[in-house]
């Protein structure tokens, strides 16, 4: 039997993939490499001059054949007087740094105005739009070495890249705009993996990227002013350790500026249980003085969904933030707690899965993962549909302590020590719909108490099932139909 398309269609494929292969190298002008310009790449001649005369040329697409090419000082990218510029190879060709600052750093000119095309600079837009880093290795001998940074720069994208034994991995400055950074390995750097340091930077997306083993955090946004950040389908891990902590592998931290609109989804993110203070995701939302009414800010308007959480001291750590919404993840092994709020409002945790899953063990002690859910001095939250099973060694599964106007409906609560759920000295507080019971067998249960309500004022407790018993201070409220 004749197939007439069969043969055509695989060289089409063929073809394709051999350009696609080639394409890094047919960009340069003459298909000329760094290599043109004396650069060796054996790892140690110094090819400094040479890459930074190929960058200066004009050419626009540098190509890194395989190879070592070692720096002993910065390359500099002045986009403004370059042109439009690139650094690509095929995976085999690596940047090692042996003196300190940055391996690349672009710069660019776009420090006022926005992402709207009416503001766009003219000049930004002629010659230093979207720099690309693809397919190429950084690695650093030098304790202060880092591996890229931006400063000024329209649409910096980074991918396929691996960054390795560097300080940060990739460091944003001062003012950029639309970032977009996909499919690299960002691993075992002393300091941070992406690091928004003190930036300006509205849009920017972080997706398919292996980010791990990071000393000083995975992903750390420290003072500036950050909106619209996109974190997505990244394995993160273990960017944290004892002698940096409390850190994250994600770090948000407004206390010197400002962190907004952020959405961070189908990432697994776990991992470092031997750090103190360790989290996966910590949001410090206590943000500069507001000028508004002369105190400091709440920031957030975060969004935490479909996400695998693990092994850490805290899995997630809301301190004055404001805003958060957590939906759809998985929780497991919180050596102190699950989920942890303070000094927080408008947070809503929806559907969640908190569990204690026999199948993993990571700490060396099963039974010390103690788990749980804590609210502190926080108001106007909600908890609803959430599945609560297994906190052990813990005063209660779920605290609510010193809380307001928090609504708890439609949650299971499950084979936990002690009490199954606390309200203390919390006030116009609705807890309905809600089965909390231990149905362990023995000595497990004893003494368990599925609800507490302890002092406040203005409560409302109805219809829950309560199969443990339920302690009620008289003048806390309504407790009434709770089975």
């Amino acid at each position: 039997m004749k197939l007439p398309h069969t043969v055509p269609s695989f060289r089409l494929l063929i073809t394709s993939l051999i350009l696609l292969a080639v394409a890094p190298f047919l960009q340069a002008e003459g298909g000329k490499t760094v290599r043109d310009f004396g650069a060796v790449g054996d790892g140690k001649a110094d090819d400094t001059a040479a890459i930074q005369k190929a960058v200066d040329s004009g050419l626009g697409s540098i190509v890194l054949p395989k190879g070592n090419y070692r720096l002993t000082k910065t390359i500099t990218v002045d986009l403004d007087k370059t042109g439009f510029t690139s650094l690509v190879s095929d995976g085999t060709g690596s940047l090692v740094m042996t003196a300190g600052g940055p391996a690349l750093h672009f710069v660019g000119t776009h420090l006022t105005g926005s992402a709207d095309p009416k503001s766009f600079q003219e000049n930004v837009w002629q010659n230093q739009r979207m720099p690309i880093v693809r397919g190429v290795g950084f690695t650093g001998t030098h304790a202060e070495a880092h591996g890229i940074q931006a400063t000024g720069v329209m649409q910096l994208t980074v991918s396929e890249t691996n960054i390795h034994r560097v300080r940060h991995g990739i460091r944003l400055t001062t003012r950029n705009r639309n970032v977009l950074i996909a499919n690299c390995h960002i691993y075992h750097n002393t300091g941070c993996g992406i690091f928004y340091d003190h930036v300006n930077l509205h849009q920017s997306n972080i997706v398919g990227s292996h980010i791990s083993y990071n000393a000083q955090g995975g992903i750390v946004f420290k003072g500036g002013e950050v909106r619209n950040v996109h974190i997505g389908t990244c394995d993160i891990e273990s960017n944290m350790t004892a002698d940096t902590a409390p850190t994250a592998n994600i770090l948000i931290d407004s206390s010197e500026g400002s962190t907004d609109e952020v959405a961070i989804t189908g990432c697994t993110i776990q991992h470092n249980s031997k750090s103190p203070g360790s989290a996966n995701i910590r949001v410090l939302g206590k943000g500069v003085t507001s000028l508004k009414n002369n105190t400091p800010t709440q920031e957030g308007h975060i969004t935490i969904t479909g996400n695998v959480f693990s092994d850490v001291m805290v899995n997630i750590h809301l301190d004055n933030a404001r805003g958060v919404n957590i939906t759809g993840n998985t929780f497991w092994e919180g050596f102190e707690h699950d989920l942890l709020v303070e000094n927080s409002q408008c947070v809503v945790v929806g559907p969640n899965d908190f569990d204690r899953n026999p199948r993993y063990v990571v700490n060396g002690n099963w039974s010390k993962d103690l788990n749980g859910l804590t609210f502190r001095n926080s108001a106007d939250c909600k908890l609803n549909g959430l599945l609560v099973k297994g906190v052990w060694q813990k005063p209660a599964a779920v605290l609510l302590e010193k809380c307001d106007r928090f609504t708890v409906t439609d949650c299971s609560i499950f084979d936990c020590d002690n009490i199954g759920l606390w309200l203390k000295d919390c006030t116009r507080t609705l807890v309905s719909g809600c089965v909390i019971r231990d149905d362990r067998e023995g000595e497990a249960k004893k003494g368990t108490l599925s609800l507490r309500l302890e002092g406040g004022r203005d409560n409302r407790v109805r219809d829950n099932i309560v199969a443990n018993g339920l302690k009620v201070d008289e003048g806390v409220g309504v407790v009434k139909d709770n089975e």
